[in-house]
């Protein structure tokens, strides 16, 4: 009887040891459409989020080639597309943002790899500087607390970029209630304003700013997601069962999408949690609406790894 629940629990070991593996280099297709009175014309964006220098297949051509199969109209990066470590190499990140500007416009905003490596020059040489200089000649200049009005489209993206207190481990640092106004200055009330910020853990702050869509990422979907509950286990900050773990969440007539993301660092491995790649469809409306989840699809095999739902 003993050898048969050793049998069990070593097929079951191996059983989870290929799922990590699979999921760990695999991905989704998730597909939102959009609708607002205030869009003036119907385009596609792809979303990126917390790539943290991995490629699927050789110089990413799986990825990119998902992506141009999306057609999208341009692309947000929502942070984290390369990883904030002593002698990293920017490049995987930088080959990826240069076929992809290519083709489309690229609106990054920074996560707090991007932000580390600028605060913290001694511990990262020169990987600011090579990775800034990278964005110019791809023609790709981050949004760092600024925005850009996309008049065809009637549509307003600003990127926030949070200061380290904000990423604290074990704990959510309170925010200001005017801390957003100072950074960002009003929203432009009169287009639909997506807001790039990496945290998501602010959602209601961003709401209340007046975000109509915040893109985030960060939380890598929990890096193990619970089976049949959804739910994931771990952040970043070391917090179990993070509230904002992936998917689409509202407040009020404000929505949040949060990349699960399509990488990972600290903790190497994602488990019943393939990456996350995203297209938003937006397109004018009668009346706003919340976005809705169109389809989700497995789709995305990662080779050469690089150096490093509706909701309640």
């Amino acid at each position: 009887m003993l050898s048969v629940i050793y049998a069990i629990a070593g097929a079951a070991v191996l059983a989870l040891l290929w799922k990590m593996l699979y999921d760990s280099t695999h991905f989704e297709i998730t597909e939102y459409r959009i609708a607002d009175p205030r869009i003036r014309k119907s385009f596609r964006a792809v979303v990126l989020a917390d790539l943290h220098n991995k490629q699927y297949g050789r110089g990413n051509e799986l990825l990119l080639e998902k992506i141009r199969e999306g057609a999208p109209d341009m692309v947000f990066a929502a942070g984290d597309l390369l990883t904030a470590k002593p002698g990293a190499d920017p490049r995987p990140a930088l080959s990826l943002i240069r076929e992809l500007a290519k083709d489309f416009p690229v609106y990054y905003g920074s996560g707090n790899h991007e932000h580390r490596i600028k605060l913290y020059r001694e511990e990262y040489g020169e990987l600011a500087e090579i990775f800034e200089e990278g964005l110019r000649e791809c023609g790709v200049a981050p949004l760092v607390n600024e925005r850009r009005t996309l008049e065809e489209f009637g549509v307003c993206v600003v990127g926030a970029e949070l200061p380290k207190e904000y990423y604290r481990r074990f704990q959510v640092s309170p925010m200001a209630d005017d801390y957003l106004r100072e950074l960002l200055g009003e929203p432009d009330r009169e287009r639909y304003t997506v807001l790039l910020a990496h945290n998501p853990d602010y959602f209601p702050e961003y709401a209340g700013w007046g975000a109509d869509l915040t893109l985030s990422g960060h939380i890598h979907g929990g890096v193990v997601r619970i089976p049949f509950w959804n739910r994931g286990l771990v952040s970043p900050a070391i917090r179990l069962f993070p509230k904002y773990d992936g998917g689409l969440y509202t407040e009020g007539e404000q929505a949040m999408i949060l990349s699960r993301g399509l990488g990972s660092h600290t903790i190497p491995v994602r488990l019943f949690n393939p990456g996350d790649l995203i297209f938003l469809e937006f397109s004018p409306g009668a009346e706003k609406s919340l976005p809705r989840l169109l389809r989700r699809k497995q789709d995305g095999r990662a080779e050469n790894s690089g150096a490093d739902k509706q909701k309640r």
